[in-house]
């Protein structure tokens, strides 16, 4: 077995061929999750949405997703970050109220 310091590999131990992983595995992945047809980028954007949501740095979010800069995940995420104002102004007043 080749050591790639991989998390998910082949059943041998080497990289997953993205042909065999979005035309084989991954849609039995779907099925067995009970789970609609997607692709794999769905999951993606659905883990920084849920990242950015949950209050996770938009740098470090930026990072995981590999953006060459934190404006590209803005661009692409801002929806997400649209109560942002909203909850900052709470947290401000709760401070203040204490």
């Amino acid at each position: 077995m080749t050591e790639h310091g991989l998390v998910f590999t082949n059943a041998v131990g080497n990289p997953l061929d993205g042909r065999n992983l979005r035309s084989r595995s991954f849609p039995k992945l779907l099925a067995k999750a009970d789970l609609g047809p997607m692709r794999i980028h769905d999951l993606r954007h659905s883990a920084a949405s849920l990242l950015l949501a949950d209050g996770v740095p938009v740098k470090v979010v930026s990072e995981i997703l590999g953006h060459a800069d934190v404006s590209t995940t803005l661009r692409i995420y801002a929806h997400v970050l649209e109560g942002a104002q909203e909850q900052a102004a709470s947290y401000m007043e709760r401070l203040f109220n204490s």
